[in-house]
């Protein structure tokens, strides 16, 4: 058993409000762990310290501030081991798929090292007569994230990595389920040169999330989670004068046309739909088959392979996949496939059962694979957020487009075809905002931006790419001219250029 705190000032430190919560070994169902839960105070303390440390932080030199993250980026391959060992112990996952977490935070952190001259705004000699035109970008002074359990070290650094980049202080809010990691990464921030107070972390639960909502000087709150959360930081940030940029909730589809790979296909499903126990916001959970028989051939193939999956502890190397993170995703997920047999689809793996001896306690799901699955069903409406691949059965191209665009999210699609028409037919036509040819999971490279459409997102700006270096700074436009060039005499018009 062991106690976390919060991480403040450039150190941890322990809780002082007097509750706690329980961190979970998944695959024993064991309590291994409490984090403290912050109080007002404490979040008082690391916005006081972020906000005493910004300015000096920000007046320092992009290049300088880009060592800071090529020394992070060394530590975080040095010591990927021992993190993905932590990650893994909170979480479930697999220690390969917790690598696979902390580098696509890496490489984010990889990107922002360009800071220099992804900072850089524009300049116009002789705008006007005797008049120089310039754009600058400057930091918007504190920032925060309210992080979820499923990647908890990615989306740390998809956030804190370009605010901090571009000259701000950060207060991270990680969830609870999962703390540790957040922590380490903060104390490795330190060691690579980060000064103290530029990046906090305060562990916490809804008491903690609305204190940094209100609090007057954060500015900006970026935020990953469920929709009807998302909805509500979205809304009270704004209420409170902060920019914001919220992800919430999925349920990404992937077409499967009569002339794809079928062998290809599903495999893609198999590692996109049971990945890391389909607790991915991108995880494909619904195949869409087009053609009957496209469909009865790909059931045939995704039965056995379903059936075989290897679900285990993170300790077991040779686990596809581990347990969900808290008893309570077990009971919901297994609530959900209970209304899917009784809504009428047919259940053709049944993983609700799964006991692994040994770890009769843990929180296991095994393998679910749903076949006749249709839109009015809740297993197709709702994020299941387990392992659970629904098969909802199209006649024709037009029909299987029609059911992603349709949906009530719109965060990621993929599209299986050898047929380049029907492949650029798809990505220019769907209201989806990432989407997949031949790919699975379509997350964008760190130089892209990485967000949804319709209920998946809120706000115009996305994660990472050049949308984060907008979302982290403001534009200060300057118009100068120097007193050789000014008439004499008040002007009481609109000045123009002509």
């Amino acid at each position: 058993m062991y106690e976390l705190g919060h991480f403040i000032d450039g150190k941890r430190v322990a809780g002082t409000s007097g509750r706690t919560a329980n961190v979970f070994n998944p695959a024993t169902g064991e309590v291994q762990a409490t984090v403290a839960l912050a109080s007002d105070a404490e979040i008082a303390a690391a916005v006081a310290s972020a906000k005493a440390a910004q300015p000096k932080w920000a007046a320092m030199n992009p290049q300088r501030r880009a060592r800071v993250f090529m020394k992070f980026v060394q530590l975080l391959n040095e010591n990927m081991d021992p993190l993905a060992e932590m990650l893994s112990r909170e979480h479930g996952k697999t220690i390969e798929d917790a690598k696979g977490d902390i580098v696509r935070g890496l490489e984010v952190c990889e990107f922002v090292i360009g800071i220099p001259h992804l900072a850089k705004s524009e300049f116009t000699e002789g705008a006007g007569p005797n008049i120089d035109m310039y754009s600058i970008r400057q930091a918007v002074g504190v920032g925060a994230g309210i992080t979820p359990f499923n990647f908890p070290a990615m989306i740390p650094m998809w956030m804190f990595a370009p605010a901090i980049a571009c000259g701000n202080a950060f207060i991270l809010k990680p969830s609870e389920r999962d703390p540790s990691v957040p922590l380490r990464l903060a104390e490795l921030m330190i060691e690579a040169g980060l000064p103290e107070g530029v990046l906090n972390v305060i562990n916490g639960d809804k008491s903690a999330v609305d204190g940094l909502l209100t609090h007057p000087d954060i500015a900006a709150i970026s935020f990953v989670g469920s929709t009807p959360i998302a909805r509500y930081v979205y809304g009270t940030a704004a209420m409170n004068g902060k920019r914001a940029q919220c992800f919430g909730g999925a349920k990404n589809h992937m077409i499967i046309m009569p002339d794809a790979d079928l062998d290809q296909a599903a495999n893609a499903l198999m590692g996109a739909g049971y990945g890391s126990a389909g607790e991915r916001c991108m995880a494909i959970s619904v195949a869409v088959p087009v053609g009957e028989e496209t469909a009865n051939r790909l059931v045939e193939k995704l039965i056995p392979m379903v059936e075989s999956l290897r679900v285990g502890p993170y300790t077991d190397d040779k686990a596809d996949m581990g347990p969900v993170v808290t008893k309570e995703a077990q009971a919901r997920i297994k609530s959900l496939i209970d209304r899917g047999v009784e809504e009428g689809a047919k259940l053709l793996v049944d993983g609700r059962n799964f006991s692994l001896q040994g770890y009769e306690d843990g929180f296991f799901v095994g393998g679910c694979l749903f076949d006749n699955v249709t839109p009015e069903m809740d297993i197709y409406k709702t994020e299941i957020f387990g392992p659970v691949l629904s098969v909802v059965r199209a006649k024709t191209y037009e029909e299987a487009l029609d059911l992603p665009m349709k949906h009530e999210y719109g965060n990621g699609v993929a599209i299986y075809t050898r047929d380049g028409d029907a492949a650029r037919d798809f990505a220019s036509r769907i209201n989806i905002g990432m989407v997949g040819v031949n790919v699975p999971i379509p997350v964008p490279l760190a130089y892209h931006s990485f967000g949804g459409w319709k209920s998946s997102s809120f706000g115009d700006l996305n994660q990472h790419g050049t949308d984060s270096i907008k979302f982290w700074t403001r534009t200060k436009t300057v118009t100068s001219r120097w007193p050789s060039g000014i008439k004499s005499g008040a002007e009481f018009v609109m000045p123009t250029m002509k």
